[in-house]
C-alpha cells in the first residue's frame, strides 16, 4: 500500500468489494472491449463479413480482458485521448482484427454504453441492500408494534405512539425509495450505436445507405449488451437528464437514511434505543463510558455528501450545449462513482445498524411515566364530566395543577407530581389509586399504532418483499472500520 498519495475513504474505508469492483478501472475498461465486440458482432451478421471477418471477430474475444493496460497508459500521454489509447492497446494485441475496431463509432459509443451497463449493475446491487434494509425493519417493527413509547413532535413530548409505529414511517420513506429505484431502472437504456452526433451517418454510410441495417445495428448492438431498450434518440451522448435523475434517486435514498440516523441519534440520547454496540467498541478516546452513536453519525455525513452531489449533475445536465461538451467529462468520472458509492456505504450502515437495534424498554416507560399525567388530563377530563362535574370547572382545575406540576419539573427538578396535586384537589372527584387505574394501560393512549403497525406490514410491506425474495439476505454488513 502506497502511504504517500491520497487514499479516496470511500474505497479505503465504507464501501463493498462489490460496488468498487464495478467502478474499478478494469471493469470500466473490460466493458469498452465488450462494447467494441458487440459494435463487431452486429456488423459482421448485419452483413458486413467481408468487412469485419470471423477471424477478426475470434481474435477480439480471445483478448477481452487481458488488457495491456501499461501500453494504454504511454499512448494515453502521448496522444492525450483515453479512448483512442486503448483503440491502439487493444490493436496491438489484436492485429488482424485492428483495421475495424471502433468501425464508424465515436468515443461515446464506449463511453456511454459502459456508463449505461456499469450504472445499470450497480442499481441491482443498490436495490438488493434496499430490499434488505427493508427486510429488516419489517422485522423490527413486527417485533415492537405494541411497544408504547412517547412521539414526539418539535422534539416536544406529545401523544404516545409504539416502538414499532415509529419505525413504518422509515419504512414508507425506503419504499418510495424502492418505487423510484424501479422507475429509474426503467430509463437506464443502452445508448446503442448512434454515430459522431447521433444522427448515425457513419454507419449510414458502411451499410450503403440502408436505413433499416442501421436500425437494426442499434438494436442489435443494444441487446449484445444486456439491454432490452435503448435510447431513440441521443446526441454525442445520451441525455445528461437520467444522470441527474439517478443522482435524484440515490440523493433520496440518503435522505432518508439521514432522517432515520438523526432520529436514532436523538434516541440514543434519551437512552431508549440505540445502534449495536460492539463489545470491544470504544466510544470516546478520553470519556470511556460513552456509547457515541458512530454509525449513526458517519450515515449522516456520507449522506449529506450523497445529497449535496445532485445540483453537480443538474448543472452538469443543463450546460450540454447542443449536442455535446465535454465539461461533462472530468466530473461525471467522480459524481457517478461517488454518487453509487456513497449510496453503497449508507445502504451497508443502514443493514448493520438495523440487524441489532437496542431498546430499552424500562427507559422508555420511565420517560413515558414522566409525561403520561399531563396527557391523561383529558380523559381525565371526560371521567369527571361522566361523574356529573363540569367540563369547564374541571379544565380549570387540571390546568392550574399541570402549570404547577410543570413548574415542579423545570425549575425545581423535581418529579411530575400531577396525579398527587389533583387526587388532593377536594373539588376533583377521583383518588389517587383512581387516577393511576385510569392511566395504567399505556397502550389505550396509543390510538391505532399496534393495529396501524400490523396493517402496514401485512398490506403494504410483506406484499412488495415478496416480489424480491431472490434479493433478500447474502448481503454483507459488516463495517471495515
Amino acid at each position: 500500500m502506497n502511504r504517500d498519495v491520497y487514499r479516496e475513504p470511500l474505497v479505503s474505508r465504507y464501501t463493498s468489494p462489490e460496488m468498487q469492483a464495478l467502478f474499478s478501472e478494469r471493469n470500466k475498461f473490460e466493458t469498452w472491449r465488450r462494447c467494441w465486440i458487440a459494435l463487431a458482432e452486429a456488423q459482421h451478421e448485419l452483413g458486413l463479413d467481408d468487412l469485419v471477418t470471423r477471424p477478426m471477430l475470434d481474435e477480439l474475444r480471445a483478448h477481452a480482458t487481458d488488457i495491456d493496460f501499461e501500453t494504454a497508459a504511454r499512448k494515453e500521454k502521448e496522444i492525450r485521448h483515453d479512448v483512442m489509447a486503448h483503440v491502439y492497446a487493444y490493436g496491438r494485441q489484436c492485429p488482424t482484427a485492428e483495421p475495424i475496431i471502433h468501425l464508424g463509432a465515436t468515443s461515446q459509443f464506449v463511453g456511454c454504453n459502459s456508463d449505461l451497463l456499469i450504472q445499470k449493475q450497480a442499481l441491482v446491487l443498490i436495490k438488493k441492500a434496499l430490499v434488505n434494509v427493508i427486510a429488516n425493519l419489517a422485522r423490527f417493527c413486527a417485533k415492537n408494534k405494541g411497544l408504547v413509547t412517547l412521539g414526539y413532535t418539535h422534539y416536544q413530548a406529545a401523544q404516545p405512539t409504539t416502538v414499532g409505529k415509529r419505525h413504518t414511517l422509515y419504512l414508507q420513506d425506503l419504499l418510495m425509495d424502492l418505487d423510484a429505484l424501479e422507475w429509474l431502472e426503467g430509463q437506464v437504456k443502452a445508448r446503442g450505436a448512434k454515430g459522431t452526433v447521433g444522427t448515425q451517418a457513419t454507419f449510414i454510410e458502411l451499410f450503403k445507405g440502408d436505413h433499416k441495417k442501421v436500425r437494426q445495428l442499434d438494436e442489435l448492438v443494444a441487446k449484445k449488451l444486456g439491454f432490452d431498450q435503448l435510447f431513440a434518440v441521443t446526441g454525442q451522448t445520451y441525455t445528461r437528464k437520467l444522470d441527474s435523475k439517478t443522482a435524484e434517486t440515490l440523493a433520496g435514498i440518503g435522505a432518508s437514511a439521514h432522517k432515520f440516523a438523526v432520529d436514532l441519534r436523538l434516541l440514543s440520547n434519551l437512552k431508549v434505543q440505540e445502534e449495536p454496540f460492539e463489545k470491544n467498541q470504544v466510544g470516546s478516546s478520553a470519556m470511556a463510558y460513552k456509547r457515541n452513536p458512530m454509525r449513526s453519525e458517519r450515515m449522516t455525513g456520507l449522506a449529506r455528501k450523497l445529497m449535496g452531489l445532485v445540483p453537480d449533475f443538474q448543472a452538469t445536465f443543463a450546460n450540454q450545449w447542443f449536442e455535446r461538451t465535454l465539461d461533462d467529462s472530468a466530473i461525471r468520472r467522480m459524481d457517478i462513482p461517488q454518487a453509487f458509492l456513497l449510496t453503497d456505504a449508507i445502504l451497508k450502515l443502514y443493514l448493520n445498524i438495523t440487524s441489532d437495534m437496542v431498546v430499552y424498554p424500562k427507559q422508555i416507560s420511565r420517560l413515558l411515566r414522566q409525561e403520561l399525567p399531563f396527557m391523561a388530563t383529558e380523559k381525565f377530563l371526560m371521567a369527571a364530566v361522566r361523574k356529573g362535574a363540569s367540563r369547564q370547572e374541571m379544565h380549570e382545575i387540571i390546568k392550574q395543577h399541570s402549570v404547577a406540576a410543570g413548574k415542579q419539573v423545570k425549575e425545581e427538578g423535581g418529579d411530575n407530581d400531577l396525579l398527587r396535586r389533583l387526587a388532593d384537589d377536594p373539588q376533583f372527584p377521583f383518588s389517587l389509586a383512581e387516577l393511576e387505574a385510569l392511566m395504567a394501560n399505556p397502550a389505550e393512549f396509543a390510538g391505532r399504532a399496534e393495529a396501524q403497525t400490523e396493517e402496514f406490514l401485512a398490506e403494504v410491506v410483506e406484499p412488495r418483499l415478496a416480489a424480491y425474495r431472490e434479493l433478500l439476505g447474502g448481503v454483507n454488513s459488516e463495517l471495515a472500520v
